[in-house]
């Protein structure tokens, strides 16, 4: 516990400047599309791997806070395979309209790669490949995509790196602003969350790379803020009582100020 705490704490020293001083990937790069792209989408589609479905799925989780906040309604989808890649995915049936029970195009599809395509340039080509071709497609058929970028490892995974927080902000600004669609910014939030709260525990500890309950909630908080244009501070949703409301409200500021500094909101 000491040595992962210590890891964090290096993470954040590394690689944040604080959110009241300037945008959080200031020095690196900035993201061109800072708004949703469409307007409170009621048909997404989220696809991935384990980072989504733990802990009852990141769309169930965001889903509900949507319901909770706005008055759409919404239609989600996932599709997600354990150690997936973006290229491991049927997009082209997965987007059809009626193939997985939608019957409309999708207004939204997130796209979730795999949580070390921005480690090597042979995972970086193979990831930006995927996107290009996904995101052609969902184009094609009217709909938005926005890249997740991923939370990074913390011991004891054997990668963690507190350089790896900056990869990964700067590989996936660059990601969204090459194919004009918006990030989410999961990454920063965690390291963010972390600063404020050492203590906090956002990834399973046994492995320190999936998202552990608070994770995934803090993750669906930030998309909620990153797609929907609105403040999570508030929301009702608490998945049931199993999200105290201290650590809810905790970490809706975390995703509404961590959203506000990426993109200049």
């Amino acid at each position: 516990m000491i040595r992962r705490t210590m890891l964090r704490a290096a993470l954040v020293a590394a690689c944040l400047t604080p959110l009241t001083l300037q945008p959080i990937v200031a020095q690196d790069l900035i993201p061109e599309v800072t708004q949703p792209q469409a307007e409170n989408p009621a048909r997404v589609l989220l696809v991935g791997n384990s980072y989504l479905y733990y802990n009852d799925s990141l769309h169930n989780h965001l889903r509900r806070m949507v319901m909770a906040g706005t008055e759409v309604e919404p239609q989600y989808k996932s599709s997600t395979i354990g150690g997936a890649r973006i290229d491991h995915h049927n997009m082209d049936w997965l987007t059809t309209p009626g193939a997985i029970g939608v019957e409309e195009p999708f207004e939204l599809v997130l796209l979730q790669g795999h949580s070390n395509a921005a480690l090597s340039e042979k995972n970086a080509k193979r990831y930006m490949d995927g996107v290009k071709a996904a995101a052609a497609l969902i184009e094609e058929r009217g709909g938005k995509v926005a890249l997740y970028m991923p939370h990074a490892y913390v011991e004891p995974h054997k990668s963690a790196d507190p350089e790896n927080i900056r990869t990964n902000a700067r590989f996936y600004t660059e990601a969204g602003n090459e194919i004009d669609a918006i990030v989410i910014p999961v990454a920063l939030a965690f390291e963010e969350a972390y600063k404020r709260r050492p203590e906090i525990a956002l990834h399973k500890d046994y492995d320190g790379s999936h998202p552990s309950l608070l994770g995934s909630f803090l993750a669906a908080a930030t998309a909620y803020a990153t797609l929907y244009g609105a403040d999570p501070v508030g929301n009702e949703y608490d998945y049931f009582g199993k999200v105290s409301a201290e650590d809810a409200a905790f970490l809706q500021e975390v995703a509404r100020d961590t959203v506000n500094a990426y993109f200049g909101r």
